[in-house]
């Protein structure tokens, strides 16, 4: 494993790193874009929900958080293809690498083509990370030294960006240091539900054809990058919170 030797795939007959190598960049455009897409959302989310607390806006974000969470990717998948392929026809069905045009046509269709599983996955991650967001900053928002704060004459807006939201930020970095690896691994479901030729859909096809190298490849891929960023996420709680000190 070391040495990249990591066997080669009984069904395509090539080494498994040159199999897993392939398909990382497509997982990551995917992947990786919807979740920026989800940090950007359910940061502001979070955090504005907790401020404005049983307020119009932390009612919409709390349905929009329940709503996204609570309904499945394949479910969202197919109601995003009926909706903007079938009726609208605005996007294509099927994710495709075979992209006869370049410049900038080829990179409107590659967002295009991507708008859709991004959008699931986004709708999906940021409604889960903006639930844990406003729970962390509710927890922080009322302590003691928030108070003390607010005492000295300082505004809410520094309040709340330089004493609530960096320790409200803790248990958040454990939550996406444990969805990052995800990135790199692919979204089973929703790259089965438009073709999306990633990692996750790798896995699916290894598995059902018990591709035995290919599925250990992928695993230990997942495993290493666990390990990896929860390391990372230990050395930012010291970043964070300056009472943590890694001596």
């Amino acid at each position: 494993m070391a040495r990249g030797n990591w066997g080669v795939s009984f069904v395509n007959r090539i080494p498994v790193a040159d199999l897993i190598w392939g398909r990382l960049p497509t997982t990551l455009f995917v992947v990786g874009s919807s979740y920026l897409v989800a940090l950007l959302i359910a940061l502001p989310a979070g955090i504005i929900s907790a401020v404005k607390q049983y307020s119009w806006l932390d009612n919409l974000a709390t349905t929009f958080a329940f709503l996204g969470y609570s309904l499945p990717t394949f479910f969202t998948g197919l109601l995003f293809i009926l909706i903007f392929t079938v009726k609208l026809g605005w996007l294509p069905e099927v994710y495709t690498t075979n992209i006869p045009e370049s410049g900038w046509r080829w990179a409107l269709f590659m967002v295009r083509q991507a708008a859709m599983p991004v959008a699931v996955l986004a709708l999906f991650q940021a409604a889960e990370l903006a639930r844990f967001v406003r729970a962390s900053v509710l927890e922080v928002l009322h302590l003691d030294y928030v108070r003390t704060a607010r005492a000295k004459g300082l505004s809410e807006r520094r309040v709340v960006t330089l004493h609530v939201v960096r320790n409200a930020l803790i248990p958040v970095v454990t939550v996406m240091a444990l969805q990052v690896p995800g990135i790199f691994t692919g979204a089973l479901v929703t790259e089965q539900i438009f073709r999306v030729p990633g990692i996750g859909s790798l896995l699916i096809r290894s598995l059902n054809s018990h591709d035995t190298p290919v599925v250990m490849g992928i695993f230990f891929t997942y495993s290493i990058l666990v390990v990896l960023f929860t390391l990372a996420a230990d050395i930012a709680y010291g970043i964070l919170d300056p009472r943590i000190r890694y001596d």
